[in-house]
Protein backbone atom coordinates (compact mmCIF):
# COMPACT_ATOMS: atom_id res chain seq x y z
CA UNK A 1 0.00 0.00 0.00
CA UNK A 2 1.41 3.27 -0.69
CA UNK A 3 0.34 6.91 0.67
CA UNK A 4 0.63 9.98 -1.09
CA UNK A 5 4.30 11.02 0.10
CA UNK A 6 5.19 7.62 -1.90
CA UNK A 7 3.35 8.81 -5.23
CA UNK A 8 4.85 12.20 -5.21
CA UNK A 9 8.38 10.45 -4.24
CA UNK A 10 7.83 8.20 -7.46
CA UNK A 11 6.84 11.30 -9.76
CA UNK A 12 9.60 12.70 -8.65
CA UNK A 13 12.40 10.25 -9.35
CA UNK A 14 10.64 9.72 -12.84
CA UNK A 15 11.03 13.18 -13.66
CA UNK A 16 14.17 12.89 -12.20
CA UNK A 17 14.89 10.63 -14.25
CA UNK A 18 13.80 12.21 -17.39
CA UNK A 19 16.20 14.99 -16.59
CA UNK A 20 19.47 12.99 -16.42
CA UNK A 21 19.28 11.13 -19.42
CA UNK A 22 19.76 14.35 -20.93
CA UNK A 23 23.42 15.23 -19.07
CA UNK A 24 26.04 15.40 -21.08
CA UNK A 25 29.52 13.27 -20.34
CA UNK A 26 32.09 15.16 -19.21
CA UNK A 27 35.77 13.49 -18.11
CA UNK A 28 39.06 13.77 -16.32
CA UNK A 29 41.88 12.36 -15.05
CA UNK A 30 43.41 11.90 -11.90
CA UNK A 31 46.53 10.20 -10.09
CA UNK A 32 45.61 9.55 -6.61
CA UNK A 33 48.33 8.14 -3.79
CA UNK A 34 47.33 5.87 -1.63
CA UNK A 35 49.59 6.96 1.24
CA UNK A 36 49.32 3.37 3.28
CA UNK A 37 50.21 1.76 0.41
CA UNK A 38 54.10 3.17 -0.73
CA UNK A 39 52.07 6.64 -1.78
CA UNK A 40 51.11 3.75 -4.66
CA UNK A 41 49.61 5.88 -7.87
CA UNK A 42 46.24 4.92 -8.67
CA UNK A 43 45.98 7.03 -12.58
CA UNK A 44 41.94 7.07 -12.42
CA UNK A 45 39.51 7.98 -15.35
CA UNK A 46 36.62 9.74 -14.32
CA UNK A 47 33.25 10.65 -16.24
CA UNK A 48 30.94 12.54 -14.85
CA UNK A 49 27.31 14.74 -15.60
CA UNK A 50 28.46 17.71 -16.88
CA UNK A 51 26.88 21.27 -18.10
CA UNK A 52 28.86 20.88 -21.99
CA UNK A 53 30.85 17.25 -23.42
CA UNK A 54 34.51 17.06 -23.18
CA UNK A 55 37.25 17.05 -20.59
CA UNK A 56 37.37 18.95 -17.60
CA UNK A 57 34.44 20.59 -18.39
CA UNK A 58 32.37 22.01 -15.22
CA UNK A 59 29.85 19.86 -13.37
CA UNK A 60 26.21 20.04 -13.06
CA UNK A 61 25.40 21.25 -9.79
CA UNK A 62 23.99 18.74 -8.36
CA UNK A 63 25.29 15.68 -6.56
CA UNK A 64 25.23 12.17 -8.32
CA UNK A 65 26.25 8.65 -6.87
CA UNK A 66 29.42 7.45 -7.84
CA UNK A 67 30.43 3.70 -9.20
CA UNK A 68 33.90 3.05 -9.26
CA UNK A 69 34.26 -0.01 -11.93
CA UNK A 70 37.23 -2.62 -12.41
CA UNK A 71 38.11 -3.34 -16.13
CA UNK A 72 39.14 -7.25 -17.16
CA UNK A 73 42.54 -8.95 -17.08
CA UNK A 74 44.81 -7.14 -20.06
CA UNK A 75 41.88 -4.83 -20.80
CA UNK A 76 41.53 -1.33 -20.46
CA UNK A 77 38.99 0.77 -19.03
CA UNK A 78 37.90 2.45 -22.71
CA UNK A 79 36.84 -1.31 -23.30
CA UNK A 80 33.13 0.23 -21.42
CA UNK A 81 32.74 3.39 -22.81
CA UNK A 82 29.38 1.66 -23.53
CA UNK A 83 28.88 1.76 -19.64
CA UNK A 84 29.75 5.20 -19.02
CA UNK A 85 27.60 6.44 -22.03
CA UNK A 86 24.17 4.81 -21.28
CA UNK A 87 25.26 5.53 -17.32
CA UNK A 88 26.30 9.11 -17.08
CA UNK A 89 23.99 10.57 -19.25
CA UNK A 90 21.54 9.07 -16.06
CA UNK A 91 23.46 10.47 -13.05
CA UNK A 92 26.22 8.54 -12.29
CA UNK A 93 29.81 9.06 -11.95
CA UNK A 94 32.24 6.51 -13.38
CA UNK A 95 35.09 5.97 -11.73
CA UNK A 96 38.19 3.54 -13.96
CA UNK A 97 41.19 3.17 -12.39
CA UNK A 98 43.99 1.92 -14.76
CA UNK A 99 46.21 -0.14 -12.58
CA UNK A 100 47.11 -3.71 -12.86
CA UNK A 101 46.71 -3.95 -16.53
CA UNK A 102 49.82 -6.22 -17.25
CA UNK A 103 49.85 -9.61 -18.67
CA UNK A 104 52.63 -11.24 -16.64
CA UNK A 105 52.50 -9.13 -13.02
CA UNK A 106 48.96 -8.62 -12.05
CA UNK A 107 47.84 -8.42 -8.96
CA UNK A 108 43.87 -9.30 -8.28
CA UNK A 109 44.61 -7.85 -4.16
CA UNK A 110 46.19 -4.50 -5.49
CA UNK A 111 43.79 -4.07 -7.76
CA UNK A 112 41.00 -4.71 -5.30
CA UNK A 113 42.11 -2.25 -2.82
CA UNK A 114 42.85 0.08 -5.74
CA UNK A 115 39.08 0.14 -5.87
CA UNK A 116 38.37 0.17 -1.97
CA UNK A 117 41.10 3.34 -2.00
CA UNK A 118 38.39 4.99 -4.87
CA UNK A 119 35.42 4.26 -2.64
CA UNK A 120 36.80 6.50 0.05
CA UNK A 121 38.89 8.70 -2.48
CA UNK A 122 35.86 9.97 -4.36
CA UNK A 123 34.01 11.26 -1.40
CA UNK A 124 37.24 13.42 -0.48
CA UNK A 125 36.97 15.01 -4.05
CA UNK A 126 33.26 15.75 -3.39
CA UNK A 127 34.54 17.79 -0.26
CA UNK A 128 37.72 19.35 -1.62
CA UNK A 129 36.77 23.49 -3.29
CA UNK A 130 39.79 22.89 -5.24
CA UNK A 131 38.41 19.78 -7.17
CA UNK A 132 36.93 20.15 -10.48
CA UNK A 133 33.75 17.12 -8.55
CA UNK A 134 33.69 19.66 -5.28
CA UNK A 135 29.72 19.53 -3.90
CA UNK A 136 28.80 17.13 -6.82
CA UNK A 137 29.68 13.22 -5.06
CA UNK A 138 27.20 11.91 -3.56
CA UNK A 139 27.58 9.52 -0.87
CA UNK A 140 25.72 6.56 -2.10
CA UNK A 141 28.55 4.21 -3.88
CA UNK A 142 28.61 1.11 -5.79
CA UNK A 143 31.20 -1.26 -6.63
CA UNK A 144 31.17 -2.91 -10.27
CA UNK A 145 33.13 -4.88 -12.25
CA UNK A 146 34.02 -7.27 -15.47
CA UNK A 147 35.73 -10.59 -15.00
CA UNK A 148 39.13 -9.77 -13.11
CA UNK A 149 37.71 -6.47 -12.08
CA UNK A 150 34.60 -7.87 -11.04
CA UNK A 151 36.16 -10.43 -9.12
CA UNK A 152 38.51 -7.83 -7.67
CA UNK A 153 35.79 -5.85 -6.86
CA UNK A 154 34.23 -8.54 -4.28
CA UNK A 155 37.75 -8.24 -2.87
CA UNK A 156 37.42 -4.57 -2.31
CA UNK A 157 33.92 -4.90 -0.69
CA UNK A 158 34.74 -7.55 1.67
CA UNK A 159 36.85 -4.85 3.31
CA UNK A 160 34.83 -2.19 2.88
CA UNK A 161 31.49 -4.63 4.93
CA UNK A 162 31.18 -1.73 7.33
CA UNK A 163 31.41 1.30 4.83
CA UNK A 164 28.50 3.72 4.98
CA UNK A 165 28.93 4.93 1.88
CA UNK A 166 29.21 1.15 -0.02
CA UNK A 167 25.70 0.56 -1.15
CA UNK A 168 25.87 -2.24 -3.76
CA UNK A 169 28.23 -4.47 -5.37
CA UNK A 170 27.66 -5.56 -9.19
CA UNK A 171 29.71 -8.31 -11.34
CA UNK A 172 29.44 -8.28 -14.44
CA UNK A 173 31.15 -12.54 -15.03
CA UNK A 174 32.91 -11.76 -12.25
CA UNK A 175 36.04 -14.04 -12.53
CA UNK A 176 37.64 -15.83 -9.21
CA UNK A 177 40.50 -13.90 -7.92
CA UNK A 178 42.90 -16.79 -6.51
CA UNK A 179 46.19 -15.25 -6.64
CA UNK A 180 48.39 -14.14 -3.75
CA UNK A 181 46.74 -16.23 -1.38
CA UNK A 182 43.11 -13.82 -1.78
CA UNK A 183 39.75 -15.87 -3.00
CA UNK A 184 36.82 -13.65 -4.47
CA UNK A 185 34.54 -16.40 -3.79
CA UNK A 186 35.73 -16.49 0.29
CA UNK A 187 35.29 -12.84 0.14
CA UNK A 188 31.91 -13.11 -1.27
CA UNK A 189 31.28 -14.77 2.32
CA UNK A 190 32.16 -11.40 4.59
CA UNK A 191 29.65 -9.28 1.26
CA UNK A 192 26.24 -7.82 3.01
CA UNK A 193 25.11 -4.87 0.73
CA UNK A 194 22.57 -5.62 -2.01
CA UNK A 195 24.18 -7.19 -4.70
CA UNK A 196 24.13 -8.22 -8.04
CA UNK A 197 25.75 -10.84 -11.04
CA UNK A 198 25.23 -11.20 -14.48
CA UNK A 199 26.49 -14.17 -16.62
CA UNK A 200 26.46 -15.30 -19.72
CA UNK A 201 25.27 -19.10 -19.79
CA UNK A 202 27.94 -19.78 -22.88
CA UNK A 203 30.93 -18.18 -20.91
CA UNK A 204 33.76 -20.56 -21.12
CA UNK A 205 36.21 -17.85 -20.39
CA UNK A 206 35.00 -17.62 -16.21
CA UNK A 207 32.24 -20.62 -16.81
CA UNK A 208 29.11 -20.00 -14.42
CA UNK A 209 29.52 -23.03 -12.81
CA UNK A 210 33.04 -22.74 -11.72
CA UNK A 211 32.72 -18.44 -10.64
CA UNK A 212 29.75 -16.54 -11.27
CA UNK A 213 27.66 -19.14 -9.25
CA UNK A 214 29.87 -20.29 -6.34
CA UNK A 215 30.25 -16.27 -5.68
CA UNK A 216 26.36 -15.65 -5.67
CA UNK A 217 25.75 -18.89 -3.34
CA UNK A 218 28.13 -17.71 -0.94
CA UNK A 219 27.30 -13.80 -0.45
CA UNK A 220 25.81 -13.12 2.89
CA UNK A 221 23.75 -10.05 0.81
CA UNK A 222 19.96 -9.73 2.67
CA UNK A 223 19.53 -9.08 -0.95
CA UNK A 224 21.03 -10.61 -3.82
CA UNK A 225 20.34 -11.14 -7.52
CA UNK A 226 21.40 -14.02 -10.39
CA UNK A 227 20.94 -13.06 -13.47
CA UNK A 228 21.99 -15.62 -16.47
CA UNK A 229 21.60 -14.11 -20.30
CA UNK A 230 20.57 -16.67 -22.15
CA UNK A 231 22.87 -17.47 -25.18
CA UNK A 232 25.28 -14.81 -23.63
CA UNK A 233 29.44 -14.33 -24.03
CA UNK A 234 31.94 -13.54 -21.52
CA UNK A 235 33.18 -10.55 -23.49
CA UNK A 236 30.08 -9.07 -24.69
CA UNK A 237 29.54 -7.00 -21.16
CA UNK A 238 32.04 -4.60 -22.74
CA UNK A 239 32.77 -3.12 -26.23
CA UNK A 240 34.88 -5.21 -28.54
CA UNK A 241 38.11 -5.89 -27.18
CA UNK A 242 41.19 -7.73 -29.20
CA UNK A 243 42.61 -9.34 -25.87
CA UNK A 244 38.89 -10.66 -24.04
CA UNK A 245 37.42 -11.42 -27.76
CA UNK A 246 40.70 -13.84 -28.52
CA UNK A 247 40.45 -15.80 -25.37
CA UNK A 248 36.56 -16.12 -26.03
CA UNK A 249 37.05 -17.24 -29.49
CA UNK A 250 39.15 -19.92 -28.39
CA UNK A 251 37.21 -20.77 -25.42
CA UNK A 252 33.09 -20.23 -25.84
CA UNK A 253 30.99 -21.93 -27.83
CA UNK A 254 26.97 -21.53 -28.74
CA UNK A 255 26.99 -17.80 -27.69
CA UNK A 256 23.83 -17.17 -29.95
CA UNK A 257 22.97 -13.37 -29.24
CA UNK A 258 24.91 -10.12 -30.47
CA UNK A 259 26.98 -7.81 -28.04
CA UNK A 260 24.20 -5.23 -28.62
CA UNK A 261 21.41 -7.57 -27.23
CA UNK A 262 23.63 -8.43 -24.61
CA UNK A 263 24.01 -4.79 -23.46
CA UNK A 264 20.43 -3.73 -24.39
CA UNK A 265 19.52 -6.99 -21.54
CA UNK A 266 22.10 -6.16 -18.71
CA UNK A 267 21.89 -2.41 -19.08
CA UNK A 268 17.54 -2.45 -18.67
CA UNK A 269 18.40 -4.76 -15.41
CA UNK A 270 21.20 -2.38 -14.26
CA UNK A 271 19.50 0.86 -14.39
CA UNK A 272 16.65 -0.34 -12.51
CA UNK A 273 19.35 -2.15 -9.82
CA UNK A 274 21.37 1.24 -9.43
CA UNK A 275 17.95 3.18 -9.26
CA UNK A 276 16.84 1.37 -6.65
CA UNK A 277 20.32 0.79 -4.58
CA UNK A 278 22.17 4.09 -5.29
CA UNK A 279 18.85 6.34 -5.78
CA UNK A 280 16.51 5.07 -3.31
CA UNK A 281 14.25 4.26 -6.10
CA UNK A 282 11.78 1.59 -4.43
CA UNK A 283 9.38 1.54 -7.44
CA UNK A 284 12.40 0.90 -9.53
CA UNK A 285 13.00 -2.17 -7.45
CA UNK A 286 9.47 -3.20 -8.34
CA UNK A 287 9.69 -2.85 -11.97
CA UNK A 288 13.17 -4.76 -11.51
CA UNK A 289 11.46 -8.30 -9.82
CA UNK A 290 8.59 -7.85 -12.66
CA UNK A 291 10.78 -8.00 -15.28
CA UNK A 292 12.85 -10.93 -13.54
CA UNK A 293 9.92 -12.51 -13.73
CA UNK A 294 8.44 -11.68 -16.93
CA UNK A 295 11.49 -11.33 -19.44
CA UNK A 296 12.30 -14.22 -21.85
CA UNK A 297 15.64 -13.03 -22.41
CA UNK A 298 17.22 -14.23 -19.30
CA UNK A 299 17.11 -16.97 -16.29
CA UNK A 300 17.18 -15.72 -12.38
CA UNK A 301 18.03 -16.84 -9.20
CA UNK A 302 17.16 -14.21 -6.45
CA UNK A 303 17.23 -14.76 -2.29
CA UNK A 304 16.15 -10.82 -0.91
CA UNK A 305 14.25 -10.66 2.58
CA UNK A 306 11.24 -8.37 1.73
CA UNK A 307 9.80 -5.90 3.81
CA UNK A 308 7.54 -6.18 6.10
CA UNK A 309 3.86 -4.66 6.25
CA UNK A 310 3.28 -3.37 9.83
CA UNK A 311 -0.33 -3.58 11.64
CA UNK A 312 -0.97 -2.06 14.49
CA UNK A 313 -1.43 -2.82 17.95
CA UNK A 314 -3.28 -0.87 20.49
CA UNK A 315 -2.49 -1.17 24.02
CA UNK A 316 -5.04 0.80 26.46
CA UNK A 317 -4.80 4.02 24.25
CA UNK A 318 -1.00 3.59 23.13
CA UNK A 319 -0.01 2.24 19.21
CA UNK A 320 2.86 0.37 18.44
CA UNK A 321 3.87 -0.64 14.80
CA UNK A 322 4.40 -4.62 14.72
CA UNK A 323 7.64 -4.32 12.88
CA UNK A 324 10.31 -2.47 13.88
CA UNK A 325 12.64 0.37 11.34
CA UNK A 326 14.95 3.16 11.11
CA UNK A 327 12.04 5.78 11.08
CA UNK A 328 8.93 6.02 11.15
CA UNK A 329 5.31 8.38 10.06
CA UNK A 330 2.43 8.07 11.84
CA UNK A 331 -0.88 9.18 9.99
CA UNK A 332 -4.16 10.50 11.38
CA UNK A 333 -7.14 10.80 8.73
CA UNK A 334 -4.59 10.94 6.46
CA UNK A 335 -2.76 13.76 7.40
CA UNK A 336 0.84 12.91 9.19
CA UNK A 337 1.23 13.87 12.87
CA UNK A 338 3.71 16.54 13.52
CA UNK A 339 6.92 14.83 15.58
CA UNK A 340 5.93 11.40 15.39
CA UNK A 341 8.76 9.68 14.74
CA UNK A 342 8.56 6.67 16.71
CA UNK A 343 7.18 3.16 17.27
CA UNK A 344 4.76 4.52 19.65
CA UNK A 345 2.36 7.01 19.65
CA UNK A 346 -0.63 8.04 22.55
CA UNK A 347 -3.85 8.59 20.35
CA UNK A 348 -4.65 12.31 21.09
CA UNK A 349 -8.22 11.84 19.40
CA UNK A 350 -10.81 9.28 17.39
CA UNK A 351 -9.96 8.58 13.51
CA UNK A 352 -8.32 6.60 11.25
CA UNK A 353 -4.31 5.80 12.29
CA UNK A 354 -1.92 4.77 9.93
CA UNK A 355 2.31 3.85 10.41
CA UNK A 356 4.40 4.22 7.37
CA UNK A 357 7.80 2.64 8.48
CA UNK A 358 10.80 3.19 7.01
CA UNK A 359 13.98 0.28 6.63
CA UNK A 360 17.46 0.70 6.09
CA UNK A 361 17.08 0.33 2.06
CA UNK A 362 15.16 3.03 1.96
CA UNK A 363 11.98 2.05 1.23
CA UNK A 364 8.87 1.83 3.38
CA UNK A 365 5.66 0.40 3.81
CA UNK A 366 2.60 1.51 5.38
CA UNK A 367 0.18 -0.01 7.20
CA UNK A 368 -3.99 -0.40 6.83
CA UNK A 369 -5.83 1.90 9.02
CA UNK A 370 -6.47 1.27 12.39
CA UNK A 371 -10.03 3.34 13.65
CA UNK A 372 -10.22 4.62 17.09
CA UNK A 373 -13.55 5.18 18.11
CA UNK A 374 -14.91 8.28 20.65
CA UNK A 375 -15.59 5.82 23.07
CA UNK A 376 -12.73 4.02 23.55
CA UNK A 377 -10.60 7.70 24.00
CA UNK A 378 -13.12 8.10 26.78
CA UNK A 379 -12.05 5.59 28.08
CA UNK A 380 -8.62 6.44 28.54
CA UNK A 381 -9.89 9.00 30.55
CA UNK A 382 -9.28 11.97 27.70
CA UNK A 383 -11.55 14.64 28.10
CA UNK A 384 -12.18 17.99 25.39
CA UNK A 385 -10.89 20.38 28.39
CA UNK A 386 -7.56 20.70 29.52
CA UNK A 387 -6.38 23.83 31.80
CA UNK A 388 -2.54 24.71 32.81
CA UNK A 389 -1.55 27.51 35.27
CA UNK A 390 -0.05 30.14 35.79
CA UNK A 391 -0.88 31.65 32.39
CA UNK A 392 1.76 34.50 31.87
CA UNK A 393 4.50 32.40 33.41
CA UNK A 394 8.37 32.52 32.79
CA UNK A 395 9.37 29.23 34.14
CA UNK A 396 6.94 26.19 34.21
CA UNK A 397 3.71 25.48 33.31
CA UNK A 398 1.06 22.73 35.98
CA UNK A 399 -1.63 20.73 34.18
CA UNK A 400 -5.03 19.93 35.82
CA UNK A 401 -7.04 16.82 34.35
CA UNK A 402 -3.98 16.25 32.20
CA UNK A 403 -2.44 12.84 32.77
CA UNK A 404 1.21 11.96 31.70
CA UNK A 405 0.67 9.80 28.39
CA UNK A 406 -1.23 12.97 27.23
CA UNK A 407 1.40 15.08 28.43
CA UNK A 408 3.72 13.47 25.98
CA UNK A 409 1.28 14.77 23.09
CA UNK A 410 1.36 18.00 23.76
CA UNK A 411 2.76 20.44 20.68
CA UNK A 412 3.44 24.22 21.87
CA UNK A 413 3.20 26.33 18.61
CA UNK A 414 4.81 30.31 18.31
CA UNK A 415 2.89 32.36 16.43
CA UNK A 416 4.44 31.71 13.01
CA UNK A 417 2.64 28.13 13.87
CA UNK A 418 6.57 26.78 14.30
CA UNK A 419 6.68 23.97 16.62
CA UNK A 420 9.17 24.51 19.31
CA UNK A 421 11.51 22.37 20.60
CA UNK A 422 12.59 20.92 23.00
CA UNK A 423 11.19 21.66 26.57
CA UNK A 424 11.61 19.28 29.42
CA UNK A 425 8.08 17.25 30.91
CA UNK A 426 7.75 16.11 34.51
CA UNK A 427 4.98 14.64 35.89
CA UNK A 428 2.21 17.04 35.70
CA UNK A 429 4.33 19.79 34.25
CA UNK A 430 6.38 21.49 31.48
CA UNK A 431 9.56 23.73 31.72
CA UNK A 432 9.53 26.68 29.19
CA UNK A 433 12.65 28.42 31.05
CA UNK A 434 14.25 28.30 27.90
CA UNK A 435 11.67 29.88 25.88
CA UNK A 436 11.51 33.47 24.71
CA UNK A 437 8.89 35.99 25.76
CA UNK A 438 5.96 36.09 23.66
CA UNK A 439 2.52 34.16 23.00
CA UNK A 440 2.47 30.66 22.33
CA UNK A 441 -0.21 27.81 21.66
CA UNK A 442 -0.54 24.81 23.39
CA UNK A 443 -2.35 22.11 21.50
CA UNK A 444 -3.89 19.37 23.23
CA UNK A 445 -7.06 16.66 22.54
CA UNK A 446 -8.03 18.79 19.57
CA UNK A 447 -8.17 21.91 21.45
CA UNK A 448 -5.53 24.96 21.19
CA UNK A 449 -4.94 27.29 24.24
CA UNK A 450 -2.49 30.28 24.59
CA UNK A 451 0.30 30.86 26.28
CA UNK A 452 1.84 34.06 27.73
CA UNK A 453 5.71 33.77 28.42
CA UNK A 454 7.04 36.73 30.42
Amino acid sequence: MKNYKSVLLALALTIGNAIYSQHQIGHTTITFQDANRGSRNIETEIYYPAQMAGTNTTAVQDTFPVVVFGHGFVMSWDAYENVWEEFVSKGYIFVFPRTEGSIVSTNHQEFGWDLQFLVNQMQLEGSTPSSLLYQVVAPETALMGHSMGGGAAFLAADSLNNNVNLKTLVGLAPAESSTNGVSSINSSKNVTVPSLIFSGSQDGVTPPTDHHIPMYDSLASSCKTFINIIGGAHCYFANSNFACDFGEGTSSSGISISRTEQHDTYFDFLALWLDYTLKYNCDAFDEFNDSLNTSNRITNNQACTPNQTPSINDNGGTLTSSITGVSYIWYLNGSPIANSNQVSIVVSQPGDYEVEVFFINGCSEISSPYTVVATSVNDFGFDNEFSFYPNPTSSKIIFKNVNQRELETIIIYNTLGQSIHPFQITTNQIDVSNFQKGIYFISLRNSIKKLIIE
